[in-house]
C-alpha cells in the first residue's frame, strides 16, 4: 500500500545552503574502555563548552549521538571562529589531565547543500563534513574547499592544503585543508600531505628516454662545431704595459706590504701577465674588509625603534572559566574598549545579575597584554568577591591571554579587534 504522503499533495523537500560543523573524540572507545566514568565526566565538561562556544557564534547545535556533534552556521566564516576558539577551550582543559586522559575533538567544516527534516538536517552538505572530520588530527581543524573561498582573505589563518581527497560514499573528491594555524590559538595539529603516487616503470622508461635525447644532442652539437683553440692557448695573450705610476703620498703602503696586501684577484692578475712587461706595478687602492659576524655582533647594532601602532578600538570575543570539582567550565561572550593602551569594561553576571564583573588592562609597546578582572558583589563598587589577573599579547588585532584565580581556577580571553 503506497505511503500517504507520496500522493500529487505532499510537500517537497525543504533544502538550503548552510555551513556544518562536524565533531568527535579521538580513541573514544579506548577511553571508555579504560576509564567509563572518568573519560564521560571529561567529555560532559567539553561538550558544555561546546554548545556555548556554538551559540555564542550564532550556530546551533543540530544532532549529537555518543561522541558526534553536529553543528549548522548560516556563515562559513563563523563556524571556522567557533571551530578554532573550541580547540583552544578545549586544550587548556586538556592539559590539565594526563596525556593518555585527554579527550580531544577533531573537526570537519563543509558548505553545503542540506535537506531540512524537522530541526534535523542530511543530505550530501552533512555527510561530506562528517567524512572530512575524520582526516583531521585530534585537536585539529580540516576544511572543504568551499569553506576555503569563503574565509580566504577574511581570517588570520594558515592552511595545509591535502589535494583533493576520496572519502567514503562520497562520488567525488573533495578538495580538503587542513588549519595549520589559528588566529590567536597559535599552532594546530595537522596531518601530513598524502605523498604522490609512485612512478610506473612506462613514465620511468620515458623520462629516461628523454634524458638519453638531451644528452645525445649535447654531444652531437659539441662535436660538431668544436672550440676555437686560440682562445685558450697561453701564447697569445695579449700584453698591455702598464700606465704610468700616479705619485704615492707618504703614507702609501711599501711595495713589500702591497704584494701581502693584495687581493686574491689581484695576485691571479699579476701571475699571468707577460714576463716582458717591465712597468712598476700601482699599488691598489685600499679596499675595506667585507663585514664579518664580529663587526657585526649585536652590541654595535643600532638599538630597534618599536613601530606606532594603533591599536585602539573595540574588541570582542569569549571570555572562559576552567572547570572546577565544583563548577562547570563556563564561557561568555564580553566586549571592551581599547584606548591609549587602557582597556576597560564592565557587565553584570548571572540570571538574576547580581554578581558585577569589572575589567581594565593595560598595553605594553611590545603588545604584551595584563588584565585584571574583579567580580563585586550586587553592584560595580559593592565588595570584592574574587578578582583574577590573565596575561598574553596583542598581535594583529587578536588579544590571547590566560591567568586564573587564586583558587587556581584557570581562565583565558580571546578577544578580537571588531573593526579588522
Amino acid at each position: 500500500m503506497p505511503d500517504e504522503h507520496d500522493g500529487p499533495d505532499a510537500q517537497p523537500l525543504e533544502r538550503k545552503l548552510a555551513t556544518i560543523l562536524s565533531a568527535d573524540v579521538a580513541s573514544y572507545s579506548r577511553l571508555m574502555g579504560e576509564d567509563e566514568e572518568g573519560t564521560l565526566r571529561t567529555f560532559r565538561g567539553h561538550k558544555q563548552v561546546f554548545e556555548s562556544l556554538v551559540a555564542l557564534h550564532r550556530g546551533r547545535i543540530f544532532n549529537t549521538a555518543g561522541d558526534a556533534i553536529l553543528a549548522e552556521f548560516s556563515s562559513a566564516v563563523e563556524a571556522v571562529r567557533c571551530a578554532t576558539d573550541i580547540q583552544s577551550a578545549l586544550r587548556t582543559r586538556n592539559d590539565q589531565l594526563p596525556p593518555d586522559r585527554q579527550v580531544r575533538f577533531r573537526i570537519g567544516i563543509n558548505l553545503g547543500d542540506v535537506m531540512v527534516q524537522g530541526q534535523d538536517l542530511m543530505g550530501d552538505g552533512v555527510n561530506v563534513a562528517a567524512r572530512i572530520q575524520t582526516a583531521a588530527e585530534p585537536g585539529g581543524i580540516c576544511i572543504s574547499g568551499s569553506v576555503h573561498d569563503q574565509i580566504l582573505n577574511k581570517l588570520s589563518l594558515s592552511f595545509l592544503p591535502l589535494g583533493e581527497r576520496s572519502f567514503k560514499n562520497i562520488q567525488q573528491p573533495v578538495r580538503t585543508f587542513s588549519i595549520s594555524e589559528a588566529e590567536g590559538g597559535g599552532a594546530l595539529p595537522s596531518p601530513k600531505p598524502a605523498p604522490p603516487p609512485p612512478m610506473s616503470s612506462g613514465i620511468k622508461l620515458a623520462i629516461a628516454g628523454g634524458l638519453l635525447l638531451v644528452l645525445g644532442g649535447t654531444y652531437w652539437a659539441y662535436s660538431r662545431y668544436p672550440h676555437d683553440k686560440t682562445m685558450s692557448s697561453p701564447s697569445t695573450v695579449e700584453t698591455t704595459p702598464a700606465p704610468p705610476a700616479t705619485p704615492l703620498s707618504t703614507s702609501a703602503a711599501t711595495p713589500s706590504s702591497v704584494s701581502s696586501s693584495a687581493t686574491p684577484a689581484a695576485n691571479s692578475l699579476a701571475t699571468t701577465a707577460a714576463p716582458t712587461s717591465t712597468s712598476p706595478a700601482i699599488a691598489p687602492a685600499a679596499v675595506p674588509p667585507p663585514p664579518t659576524h664580529a663587526n657585526l655582533s649585536h652590541k654595535h647594532a643600532p638599538a630597534a625603534t618599536p613601530m606606532a601602532t594603533n591599536w585602539d578600538g573595540s574588541y570582542s570575543g569569549p571570555i572562559c572559566f576552567a572547570q572546577t570539582p565544583r563548577e562547570p567550565s563556563r564561557c561568555f561572550r564580553q566586549a571592551g574598549i581599547l584606548s591609549g593602551r587602557k582597556i576597560s569594561t564592565q557587565w553584570m553576571m548571572g540570571r538574576e545579575k547580581k554578581v558585577a564583573m569589572v575589567l581594565t588592562g593595560n598595553v605594553e609597546n611590545s603588545g604584551r597584554v595584563t588584565i585584571d578582572m574583579e567580580m563585586h558583589s550586587g553592584s560595580f563598587d559593592g565588595e570584592r568577591l574574587a578578582s583574577i589577573e590573565v596575561i598574553g599579547q596583542l598581535t594583529d588585532g587578536i588579544i590571547d591571554a590566560k591567568g586564573s584565580f587564586r583558587n587556581g581556577r584557570g581562565a583565558t580571553l580571546l578577544w578580537r579587534k571588531d573593526d579588522r
